[in-house]
């Protein structure tokens, strides 16, 4: 074996025992969605969306330890299907965008009970307050679509106390009970593409 096989040979070794990269995604937000319900006057439940978000996720099947995910949401394109509301929102009683225009979720880490479901764990900023949150996660799976690009899926959901992050806007009705709750429940469809 001359030396340049060796060589060769040599390297192929090393490469076969580096840990797998992690493959990095952009969201595809036209295919995602970011949103959440919260109880109204403790009879239903008030549900909303944001439209406007940007971010990427690192995902390779097989290699949960450098999965991680990081997203940036636009307070201002809430959307509760009440103009009224939504701009009462935007209002330093709650999210106070003007001061507070984006919120920011940067997982942690990422542990899996199989191969389709497990927990985020990772950190929320918002309202200027940055605290831990964990998500339920299920692995949709990857495609190659019509067009050659790979992609990924997902769905997550998980609860937080709004007061937390000093959204503490309390208004009680004459009979006892809150307006608006103070549990809130976030629902996640993420789909992404993988960066050529």
């Amino acid at each position: 074996m001359n030396f340049a096989i060796k060589l060769a040979f040599v390297c192929l070794l090393l490469l076969s025992s580096l840990p797998l990269m992690a493959a990095t995604y952009d969201i595809d937000a036209g295919h995602s969605s970011v949103g959440f319900k919260i109880k109204h006057m403790a009879i239903s439940n008030v549900k909303g969306t944001f439209s406007d978000f940007e971010g990427t996720f690192n995902f390779t099947p097989g290699d949960k330890k450098n999965w991680s995910v990081e997203a940036t949401i636009s307070v201002n394109s809430i959307n509760t299907g009440d103009s009224d509301r939504d701009n009462h929102l935007l209002a330093p009683d709650f999210f106070d965008a003007e001061k507070f225009p984006t919120m920011v979720f940067k997982s942690t880490k990422v542990e899996m009970k199989d191969e389709e479901e497990g927990t985020i764990y990772g950190t929320l900023t918002m309202h200027g307050v940055a605290l831990p949150v964990t998500l339920d996660l299920e692995v949709n799976g990857t495609i190659t679509d019509p067009w050659g690009n790979d992609r990924a899926g997902f769905s997550a959901e998980g609860k937080i106390n709004r007061k937390d992050w000093g959204l503490s806007y309390g208004k009680v009705m004459e009979g006892g009970g809150l307006v608006i709750g103070n549990e809130v429940k976030i629902s996640l469809e993420v789909e992404g593409i993988k960066k050529k």
